[in-house]
């Protein structure tokens, strides 16, 4: 096995950093969860959309590159190594852009792809629902036809949707064949939630912004032309996004191997009992293998493969990497780990705060494992 990159790449790493030098806010934007944040964040997205670097691995037509999944690692590698801004665009460019690409028309494709590109357009999940939290097979909000039979009228509630307090779209699964069974009869729609009937309602995260909201749906028109695949497909369409939620596209490796170099330097300038080095150790080393495992994936993605159950297996291990990196931070901070405010210590407890909702969100981790259990290791159902 070769794991270094080809001049190719090299190459592409080299104007990527230059680039990413010149750009990168020489000081960090307001949070994202709030509304001065997120504006901020949008015009960041429209900067590197403007030079093509906001989705590099998409079609030239589609605002992108054209390059492949590898080169889409090293410009991660570079933009985490940058400390560039997070990325408020993620649900769309992330999740549904792959799955977009793979089952959208091509006028979807056109209007769709470029402003969520461009970050004009930001997209949340409406995955969860009051009900059905890690099981989104009972989700109950439904579609019905419309009198005219060219559009759906929707009704029913989401919550936890992310970045769904200032979104300007959501994507999600209702129920528009109520007889079928659990998994049939669920169609994937395209909100605009700025429709009639969409309410939406801030949620408060564990800081008390509002990362999250719930949204309201009290017969909502939707036209055909915002159906992602066929009606009844749902969740084979649903699938695909939660594959890129798991996998290989939300959580590249370079976000982990750059917290667990930082958390190399803390330890080494807070000169650390050596009690401590076990746990410093270990969140080093799991980014590193997570990054070797991921860059395994993605040659076989290269190759044409595609990510199966073992995104489950991903999900799971970056998860809980993110969560003792976080730990092994907070236990050399002691006492000052505390103060949200404070600067430096104050990146490491923001970043615990999120990192504690990691094996909850993409589908939590007791349900992954059930995933691996049953179709990786072929266990039987208990």
């Amino acid at each position: 096995m070769d794991l270094t990159f080809g001049a190719d790449h090299e190459a592409f790493r080299t104007e990527a950093r230059a680039w990413l030098t010149t750009h990168v806010p020489p000081e960090r934007l307001p949070s994202l969860d709030t509304a001065a944040g997120f504006e901020a964040h949008q015009a960041w997205e429209a900067t590197l959309f403007a030079d093509r670097w906001s989705v590099v691995s998409w079609p030239v037509e589609y605002g992108g590159r054209g390059v492949g999944i590898m080169e889409w690692l090293v410009f991660e590698e570079e933009y985490y190594r940058a400390r560039a801004p997070k990325r408020v665009s993620q649900n769309g460019i992330f999740l549904l852009g792959p799955t977009l690409l793979e089952y959208g028309t091509a006028e979807q494709k056109v209007r769709f792809l470029p402003p969520m590109a461009a970050g004009e357009e930001i997209w949340c999940q409406g995955w969860s629902e009051p009900d059905a939290g890690s099981d989104l097979a009972a989700i109950r909000s439904r579609a019905v036809r419309t009198t005219s039979g060219d559009g759906w009228l929707l009704s029913g509630q989401k919550t936890w949707a992310s970045r769904g307090a200032f979104a300007q779209w959501c994507f999600g699964i209702f129920r528009t064949d109520p007889e079928a069974e659990r998994h049939r009869g669920l169609t994937y729609f395209l909100v605009a939630l700025d429709s009639p009937g969409v309410t939406v309602r801030p949620i408060p995260q564990i800081d008390g912004e509002t990362g999250f909201a719930e949204i309201f749906f009290d017969n909502v028109e939707v036209p055909d032309s915002q159906v992602l695949g066929a009606e009844g497909s749902g969740w084979s369409v649903a699938m695909s996004t939660a594959g890129s939620e798991r996998g290989l596209s939300l959580r590249s490796p370079a976000r982990y191997t750059e917290a667990a170099a930082r958390l190399i330097e803390l330890f080494d300038q807070r000169g650390a009992p050596a009690a401590a080095a076990d746990a410093v150790a270990r969140a080093y080393i799991d980014a590193q293998a997570y990054k070797l495992q991921t860059y395994w994936t993605a040659s076989k993605v290269a190759r044409g493969h595609t990510v199966g159950p073992e995104a489950s297996c991903n999900k799971i291990f970056w998860s809980e990497t993110d969560l003792a990196i976080h730990e092994a931070a907070l236990a050399l901070l002691g006492s000052e780990a505390e103060l949200l405010d404070a600067g430096f210590s104050g990146e490491w407890l923001d970043g615990y705060l999120f990192a504690l909702a990691g094996p909850i969100y993409a589908g939590t981790n007791e349900i992954q494992r059930n995933v691996v259990a049953e179709r990786m290791l072929g266990l039987p159902r208990s």
